[in-house]
């Protein structure tokens, strides 16, 4: 799945498949498979594509 991780942009919206409650999250950027994610409820996170297959959203 780490190929999905690669088609992420910034501006896309993304959830985290194992923290439901920090909400919709919009996508910074993406280096190298480090994506940067602002969540409503946690903020700005740097999460590693490798070790998490962030859920693009796409009805919101």
């Amino acid at each position: 799945m780490a190929d999905l991780t690669s088609l992420l942009e910034p501006g896309m919206l993304v959830r985290h498949p194992d923290r439901p409650d920090w909400g919709t999250g919009q996508v910074q950027s993406n280096v190298g498979g480090r994506v940067t994610v602002n969540f409503p409820e946690e903020g700005k996170v740097v999460i590693d594509g490798a070790r998490v297959t962030l859920v693009p959203v796409f009805d919101e």
